[in-house]
């Protein structure tokens, strides 16, 4: 008698985890394309701006966060409509707006997040600079990504709010240290 599914392994041409490296490896080249032509979009308008959320995350903690897109926080009193048009000039297309947030699609397929809220002003204003791809990319400092993971915030995201606090404090996982 036939097993359900036997074979499927044994048919598998490569191994998972090297399936899995080329798709992480692919989705962070996609992140990066977003993050610069967004950001070379923004500074060519004078757009104050900063990366935020769980790439700002992985970037100051040193591991990479599983994150559905790139977020980037803009000075709330900028006009939302000359700021979507400047990231549709540099390719991205909208996929959606909100009362604090527009949607994009980048033509690498990446989602990208624009936010604008008043509460995130001041960490625009205070963003270091992070080099990347020969682009000065603006990043929220460590402290305020704590300030704004407050897990009583958001309900809904709040074991991921702590664990990203915690990474942001240095509890960085050991890959040697097992289950």
């Amino acid at each position: 008698m036939s097993h359900p599914g036997a074979g499927i392994v044994t048919t598998m041409v490569s191994s998972p985890l090297r399936e899995l490296e080329a798709i992480s490896r692919a989705s962070a080249r996609d992140k990066v394309a977003a993050l610069m032509d967004a950001t070379r979009a923004l500074g060519a308008m004078g757009a104050p701006h900063a990366l935020i959320g769980g790439v700002a995350v992985g970037v100051h903690s040193g591991v990479p966060r599983a994150t559905a897109d790139t977020d980037l926080a803009v000075l709330s009193t900028l006009d939302r409509s000359a700021v979507i048009q400047a990231l549709v000039g540099a390719g991205l297309r909208p996929t959606g707006e909100f009362s604090h947030s527009a949607e994009l699609r980048h033509a690498s397929g990446e989602r990208v997040r624009i936010v604008f809220d008043a509460g995130l002003d001041p960490m625009i204003q205070r963003a270091e600079r992070l080099r990347v791809a020969g682009v000065d990319v603006p990043i929220v400092r460590k402290d305020d990504l704590i300030a704004a993971a407050d897990p009583a915030r958001r309900r809904s995201k709040a074991l991921r709010d702590r664990a990203d606090v915690e990474l942001l404090r240095g509890d960085v996982p050991d890959p040697d240290e097992g289950w």
